[in-house]
């Protein structure tokens, strides 16, 4: 009974994001694979991961955990069983970061071999006219996984979908711009990466 309404939920949730976001898809030199990958995208609204998980197909949305705030998806049993039971999703607990309890470890943990995810370089929401710079962690994550596509990601419109504030979501058009990949180089600096990461969703404002 537990799975079957799961997977109800999950289908439920899938329809919804497309209602609301009335997202076009867009892949601009490359394609929605199986493999590992790093989906790092621009911040404007809690929908956003939603939004993006629910844009890639089945097959590889089944090997995708998207990254949230533990503080936000603990905030009630509707929030707690979407994240754990139908998003599948890494809670990173950002009030209590230290050495110890460092969330790149816990995405690598939960990432494993398989899994690829979503995440927000900012480290929160933006207004939506701006990309803000990115925060430190993406360029540690990328050098615990080189090997991996780092497929950059820019959201339009989500911020007028659910404003900060806003608990009821209003229907809109927006788009959903998926990237070339990037790799982190052997040499890279931290400044000079995180610099190119967020040319690379910028530049898909064009499309």
């Amino acid at each position: 009974m537990g799975s079957i309404i799961i997977f109800l939920a999950k289908n439920f949730v899938i329809l919804l994001a497309k209602f609301l976001s009335g997202a076009s898809v867009r892949w601009i030199d490359s394609q929605p694979e199986g493999c590992q990958r790093i989906y790092f995208a621009n911040h404007t609204s809690h929908l956003d991961a939603i939004v993006i998980w629910a844009a890639l197909p089945e097959k590889v949305r089944e090997k995708t955990k998207m990254v949230a705030a533990l503080d936000y998806w603990e905030g009630g049993p509707i929030r707690r069983f979407l994240a754990k039971k139908v998003f599948n999703a890494i809670l990173i607990d950002r009030e209590h970061v230290s050495k110890r309890n460092n969330p790149i470890y816990k995405m690598l943990e939960l990432m494993g071999e398989d899994y690829s995810i979503i995440i927000f370089p900012e480290g929160g929401r933006s207004n939506g006219d701006l990309v803000r710079d990115f925060k430190s962690g993406m360029y540690y994550l990328a050098k615990k996984k080189p090997e991996l596509e780092l497929i950059p990601v820019y959201l339009d419109n989500m911020n007028r979908i659910l404003p900060r504030g806003m608990i009821l979501p209003v229907p809109m058009l927006s788009r959903v711009v998926f990237g070339p990949p990037i790799w982190i180089e052997t040499e890279e600096n931290k400044d000079a990466f995180l610099v190119r990461a967020r040319e690379a969703v910028l530049k898909l404002k064009e499309y």
